[in-house]
């Protein structure tokens, strides 16, 4: 079920946040990076570093870059803010609250989490706080509701979202943004889904069967859907076949993340983005692993803290990266998709 109505949404633009904020950058202290494949120095250079540009977050997750714009987005969860970060200004607050907008919140999580934008430009966002997909509007700072409910029932807490080239849109729902998770008594829905959104509005369950799905990414061709599942117990990048009408067929497992999580390493399955070859940049346990469009383990970058989500920007050969307190940044060799 849709709901498409509008309402107003309170923020500020500000030049002097909370969290540092500096207009240059510095090496991110203890981050390195990790080459496992030859193949990987064509898409990291083999002098890259990993910049710090802003710190003091509570976690950051859901970047995205406004290419007509020039600048970057990206959301503190639990601070209910989207901050804005561009070179050569440094880091202001965008949106604030960014996502719940009342006083008895349902979860412990009540800012936006994945941001992405649409073919017109306009920033789409999986609002953790209302449990709900909105677009918005950041002249007027109103939002349209896109989907807030499947078969009746509030989401659980979106989490990230994609556009496909068509329109169609992507989003997970797992239930992190509510207080006891599976077990919360908001939850409504009985499972945690995987959803494509259609430009008419017709809203389509396509996975229910997966434990905690997070990120998700779609392949340069358009043709194979990933979704990231942080579990601990099936630690798995899936890769499904989408079809003619949008919807997904023939599961297998891309990337198995088992022995990340057997070594005991920080972080866990989230956020991912795609590059224009088809590499795939997971966060997963200890940094962000590269993945070949075979899933072969090429390298990981190490940010020097957990890491949740990235995005490409600049010209498509910087990746940001939301690193738990921390926005940092790292040029490639390689654009994302787009670019």
């Amino acid at each position: 079920m849709l709901a498409a109505c509008h309402a107003s949404v309170a923020a500020t633009n500000s030049s002097a946040p909370s969290p540092s904020a500096r207009a240059g950058a510095s090496v991110m202290p203890s981050s390195r990076i990790d080459r496992l494949d030859p193949a990987f120095d064509a898409i990291v250079p083999v002098d890259a570093k990993i910049e710090k540009l802003a710190g003091g977050f509570d976690w950051v997750e859901g970047p995205v870059w406004r290419r007509d714009r020039g600048y970057l987005l990206f959301s503190d969860i639990p601070k209910n803010t989207v901050y804005k970060w561009k070179d050569g200004e440094g880091l202001s607050v965008f949106m604030r609250p960014a996502g719940y907008v009342g006083n008895a919140p349902q979860g412990r999580e009540i800012g936006t989490n994945g941001l992405t934008t649409d073919s017109q430009g306009r920033l789409v966002v999986a609002d953790h706080g209302d449990r709900l997909i909105a677009r918005i509007n950041d002249t007027t700072f109103t939002r349209t509701v896109l989907a807030d409910r499947y078969e009746g029932k509030r989401f659980n807490s979106p989490n990230d979202l994609i556009y496909r080239a068509n329109g169609d849109l992507y989003f997970t729902d797992p239930p992190y943004g509510l207080f006891k998770l599976n077990d919360d008594p908001n939850k409504e829905q009985p499972f945690n889904g995987v959803y494509q959104l259609t430009p008419n509005g017709t809203l389509t369950l396509l996975a229910r069967d997966l434990t905690f799905p997070n990120g998700i990414a779609i392949s340069p061709d358009g043709n194979t859907l990933y979704v990231a599942v942080s579990d601990g117990k099936s630690p798995y990048i899936y890769a499904y076949d989408i079809q003619s009408n949008g919807t997904v067929a023939n599961r297998r497992i891309f990337f198995d993340a088992s022995a990340l999580v057997a070594k005991g390493l920080p972080g866990a399955l989230d956020g991912m983005k795609v590059d224009a070859r088809g590499n795939v940049f997971a966060t997963a346990p200890g940094g962000i692993v590269v993945l070949s469009a075979q899933g072969k383990h090429l390298g990981t970058i190490y940010a020097g803290d957990v890491t949740a989500n990235c995005a490409f920007g600049d010209d498509g050969s910087t990746l940001y990266m939301t690193s738990n307190h921390a926005l940092t940044r790292l040029r490639t060799s390689t654009k994302g998709q787009g670019f």
